[in-house]
């Protein structure tokens, strides 16, 4: 299911380094001393988790049968293409991801998906080029997840030392 999930994103022009590149932005400021390679990681065990990789085949795939008009509800076909602003079932799916990496990740998410850098950016302004109603906030999702994982792992707490 993870090559799945890779292969899903490339074909929808996301490598997991661009996905890295936000987690970066939002820990930088932390950790100084991030390296690239290292949050790359931290993006493949959020994409090892069978609950991130279900998120991701789902929405992907509904933007995609959004993009070829395949969807029985054209109302719902309509709502994707455009990525209507107050359909909110992309963030839902993206925050079920969240939900898995805690608080941190649900706040990074929030910030990430108004700030909207790099990668997401790009997503959001496709121009009409694919559908990336569920895409966008997946790859947000993901980079959130990946900062938490990041956040938790540098953390130095005093109580279990």
């Amino acid at each position: 299911m993870y090559d799945v999930c890779v292969r899903l994103l490339h074909q929808r022009g996301v490598e997991l380094r661009d996905i890295a590149e936000c987690s970066v932005m939002l820990q930088k400021q932390y950790f100084p001393d991030l390296l690239i390679d290292d949050v790359i990681e931290d993006v493949k065990q959020v994409l090892c988790k069978r609950e991130v990789q279900h998120a991701v085949i789902t929405g992907i795939n509904l933007d995609i049968m959004a993009d070829k008009g395949c969807l029985e509800s054209k109302e719902l076909e309509d709502i994707l293409l455009k990525d209507y602003s107050l359909y909110g079932v992309d963030e839902v799916l993206a925050y079920g991801i969240c939900n898995i990496y805690g608080s941190i990740a649900l706040t990074n998410y929030g910030y990430i998906d108004r700030v909207k850098p790099g990668i997401i950016g790009l997503l959001n302004e496709n121009n009409g080029k694919q559908c990336n109603t569920f895409l966008d906030d997946i790859v947000g999702a993901i980079a959130a997840s990946a900062a938490s994982r990041i956040a938790h792992s540098k953390e130095k707490g005093d109580c279990c030392e």
